[in-house]
């Protein structure tokens, strides 16, 4: 699909989102070897934005399974669409009809990961995999190690053709080691402040370059500070519009609402801004 990371990086930069060298590496190993990659890092940091760019650049649709604590099959994988069968039995019994099978494929609701075992060749976006359990994750490793999954009612149903899996997590807690072995790994880092100035111009086209430059150094010193919740990249785009709506050409203490999130940053933060 893509000759080399740097063309699979050219085409992000053309859907829109700007990677470092890692990343792209990263995604392009994981289209060419056909493995999922697992991608972690704060909040913020562009993980999610790297599979809508991935699935735009490769010309894929992209499904999200976006997890939550207590996510279970039902959400994840399929459920019976159990009101369709009781009508289905009501009808034949009125009609003097067969009831047939009422597990047959036409009664399952496919849910994210079977739709992306059926709708193949696609982007699978497992976001936040880290809120999920430890059961949810053995879920996740038949359907990673061999682009499968069993229904008992229906059996084993495959890809039928390659998928590509991005899972992404925030480290509230660890993922286990056996779904980590099956992954690509990349940690991704707040971007530098030239790449963070890029990426608020891409967004903010009419922001001036005095201000994204400014915005991304601010909120670099923001990170280095001990906050409770550093600001991401969304933050920083948020501050630089916020403060071209204000009229101002560079960070201030009275437009913290728009980048940090948290009442006992403020006073940090205080200290470093005029």
């Amino acid at each position: 699909m893509f000759a080399s990371p740097d063309e699979l990086a050219a085409a992000l930069d053309g859907a829109g989102y700007l990677p470092d060298p890692g990343i792209a590496t990263a995604g392009f190993l994981a289209l060419r070897l056909g493995k999922p990659v697992f991608l972690e890092g704060d909040a913020g940091v562009g993980k999610t934005a790297f599979a809508s760019a991935l699935a735009l650049a490769a010309g894929l649709p992209l499904i999200r399974l976006q997890c939550y604590d207590g996510i279970d099959a039902a959400q994840a994988l399929y459920e019976w669409d159990f009101p369709r069968q009781i009508l289905h039995v009501r009808r034949c019994e009125a009609t003097g009809e067969p009831v047939g099978d009422l597990y047959d494929r036409r009664f399952l609701i496919a849910r994210p990961l079977l739709r992306a075992l059926e709708e193949a060749p696609c982007v699978l976006l497992v976001d936040e995999v880290d809120r999920a359990d430890d059961e949810f994750e053995a879920y996740l490793l038949e359907l990673l190690s061999e682009a499968a999954i069993t229904i008992p009612e229906l059996g084993r149903i495959a890809a039928p053709a390659p998928f590509f899996a991005v899972l992404t997590s925030n480290r509230t807690r660890e993922v286990h080691d056996a779904l980590k072995r099956r992954c690509l790994y990349h940690w991704v880092d707040h971007p530098d402040p030239e790449r963070e100035a890029a990426i608020i111009a891409r967004h903010l086209p009419d922001v001036s370059v005095r201000l994204s430059v400014a915005v991304a150094s601010a909120v670099a010193r923001l990170r280095s500070l001990d906050l409770v919740k550093p600001p991401g990249v969304a933050e920083a785009i948020d501050w630089a519009a916020a403060l071209s709506a204000l009229g101002s050409d560079s960070p201030s203490r009275e437009s913290l609402s728009a980048v940090l999130k948290v009442r006992e940053d403020w006073a940090v933060a205080a200290a470093v801004l005029p």
